[in-house]
């Protein structure tokens, strides 16, 4: 009768020890196969630190709700009245003269009978002052000069021309016309933004040997949960430099017609407001006390706000440490001293700190690290050589504090930060940061998909009040 018992597979007779050169007496074939296991690390080494860069918004401004798909503001205007491009009709040394104002956006000027203004040459700087005698049209006015000399540039000189009084005669009329305040209107609109983590449920119910970690806390061995909280922390991230970065999608674009035609598609970001009405330093990095000294002149002519902050990239950071370095040496029997830093002078048994984090020229500044230019996955991967760098961001300057507009939705002036986002909220429904689960797994029962969704949604754009007393450091 023949054995049931197949010879193959059999037994091993095979000893299990073996002599080997000591030089390859490593194990390296660690599986689950054979009796050995590997000295394992269990948590993630944290390699990259933390990796989110969101923090700027969270610095600088608010957040608020909104009702509508378009929000609008009003910013003051100028108080006093000033023309740059205004020429004269009269020769040099005339009496009187009839200017005409050129200056784009004016069609109506502010100029009335008896006021008193100075006229400055564009390019020789010599002015005249004189009174208003007649405003012939909307864009044309008629001076008398105080000057025995008369005018004293030639025909057609561009001049700039502003307002600093009037003068009547005893027992005359009043002033003729009144002049009615002028807001300037800017408006933005939200952008929805949106994100998704799935996973099925198999893949739920299995153990990792490693113990996971992300940023804002969450552990365990389900690698699962790595996916979903990192998901979540790209999301958060974007819902800043979609602020940031945001453009509008300009008429008869590619973006404008994907998303629902012109006007649409895109937001105003902080980057391309600052671009279109604020301050732009285009030589990648001010290095010395007169380049600052050409942005103090410039916030002079602006809202000369008293405080500032400077979010900077390393690059401008060490230029702006480096500048305040070497106004703080001294020479003393003229040879040159170890600079006076801080407190306590930078005693030689101690750490030297050669970093600063704010000065005052004119007005307060304050230096922070803002690792969205610098972290390279972000705006820090681009080119920052000059000699190709166009457009390179290498930082921004922020007024702090607050500034009054009128808020259509209040419909009374509100204080509000120069920079604060708006989301999407009603009674009903409140769009600042959805999330809900979809599927059947992970505790979700809504639908018969094996699998669990994270889904992610909010709908906000940013405000950029005051834009004119925002620097914009660049390239180009």
């Amino acid at each position: 009768m023949a054995s049931a018992l197949l010879n193959n597979p059999t037994y091993a007779l095979q000893p299990s020890a073996e002599q080997v050169a000591l030089s390859t007496n490593y194990i390296t074939n660690f599986n689950f196969l054979n009796q050995y296991l590997p000295d394992t690390y269990e948590k993630e080494f944290e390699r990259y630190g933390n990796r989110t860069i969101a923090s700027f918004l969270r610095m600088v401004g608010a957040e608020m709700p909104s009702n509508s798909d378009q929000i609008k503001w009003a910013e003051q205007g100028r108080l006093h009245i000033k023309y740059t491009n205004c020429t004269s009709g009269a020769a040099i040394n005339a009496p009187t003269a009839t200017f005409t104002v050129a200056d784009s956006g004016v069609t109506y000027i502010a100029i009335r009978v008896g006021q008193t203004v100075m006229i400055q040459n564009n390019t020789s700087g010599v002015f005249n002052k004189a009174i208003v005698t007649a405003v012939p049209s909307a864009t044309t006015f008629t001076v008398a000069y105080y000057e025995a000399a008369g005018q004293a540039f030639a025909l057609s000189t561009a001049c700039t021309v502003f307002i600093y009084g009037s003068e009547f005669k005893k027992g005359t009329n009043g002033m003729v016309g009144s002049l009615e305040a002028e807001d300037d209107i800017y408006s933005n609109k939200p952008i929805i933004i949106k994100d998704k983590y799935a996973v099925n449920g198999s893949d739920m119910a299995q153990i990792g040997w490693v113990e996971v970690t992300t940023e804002n806390g969450a552990t365990g061995y389900l690698w699962y949960l790595k996916s979903e909280h990192e998901t979540r922390l790209r999301f958060e991230d974007y819902l800043e430099t979609a602020m940031i970065e945001a453009v509008p999608a300009q008429n008869n674009s590619g973006a404008a017609a994907v998303l629902g035609g012109n006007g649409q598609g895109g937001s105003e970001g902080i980057f391309y407001v600052v671009n279109q009405r604020g301050n732009v330093w285009g030589g990648g990095t001010p290095t010395s006390l007169l380049e600052w000294d050409t942005i103090v002149s410039r916030l002079d002519k602006q809202g000369a706000i008293e405080e500032n902050v400077i979010f900077v990239n390393r690059g401008l950071s060490f230029d702006i440490d480096n500048m305040l370095a070497t106004l703080n040496g001294y020479t003393s029997g003229g040879v040159a001293q170890s600079a006076s830093f801080g407190l306590f002078d930078n005693d030689v048994d101690m750490a030297l700190n050669l970093g600063f984090t704010g000065f005052r020229r004119g007005y307060d500044f304050y230096k922070s690290d803002w690792k969205y230019l610098n972290d390279p996955t972000m705006r820090g991967g681009l080119n920052q050589t000059a000699a190709t760098a166009t457009g390179t961001i290498t930082g921004l300057l922020v007024p702090a504090g607050s500034t009054s507009v009128y808020d259509q939705i209040m419909g009374k002036n509100a204080k509000r930060p120069f920079l604060h986002v708006r989301y999407r909220a009603s009674e009903a429904e409140d769009r600042r940061y959805k999330t809900w689960i979809t599927g059947s797994a992970g505790g979700a029962q809504n639908s018969d998909l094996d699998a669990m969704e994270v889904n992610f949604l909010s709908e906000r754009c940013v405000c950029t009040l005051g834009a004119n007393n925002f620097v914009l450091f660049r390239y180009g």
